[in-house]
């Protein structure tokens, strides 16, 4: 017997910015499976702008686990990921969730932890990271987890 092919994601309108460096964003249900479609996105975005392979996996990657921590410990029904190519060496890739008050920690977890890795994952990958909380002091309305990264020369 054989296990049926699981049905492709089917990508999302995606909203190109309005002025300056190329861009495109969109917002996704802030759900399990919304990690595929982000991880879609990103490569799809990437492919329109030439993009090679090697930094197209890294975006994928980071995208991944920046969604995916947006998933697990946001708040919200839904996220917004934003892909920006900054400068022609360049890519910006971001995640926007309603936790203000849950900031991203980069931590070491112990052997046994089934979690806990995605951070070092996007340390390692991105040539910057972090965060910008969204809203005033007074009352902050989210946060804006990104990563920074050079385009790779392809061979």
């Amino acid at each position: 017997m054989t296990t049926p092919l699981a049905k492709p994601p089917s990508l999302p309108p995606l909203t190109p910015r309005p002025s300056g460096h190329p861009g495109y964003s969109t917002t996704l249900a802030r759900v399990e499976q919304s990690v595929s479609v982000a991880r879609l996105a990103v490569c799809r975005s990437l492919e329109c702008w030439g993009i090679g392979n090697e930094t197209r996996e890294t975006a994928v990657a980071i995208v991944s686990e920046l969604f995916t921590n947006a998933v697990v410990h946001g708040t919200g029904t839904s996220a917004r990921l934003i892909i920006e190519r900054p400068a022609d060496d360049q890519v910006y890739v971001a995640v926007v969730d309603r936790a203000a008050d849950r900031l991203p920690t980069l931590r070491a977890p112990s052997d046994w932890e089934d979690g806990g890795r995605g951070l070092i994952l996007v340390d390692a990958m991105a040539d910057r990271w972090g965060y910008d909380r969204l809203g005033s002091p007074r009352r902050y309305l989210g946060k804006c987890v990104w990563a920074q990264f050079l385009v790779k020369a392809e061979q």
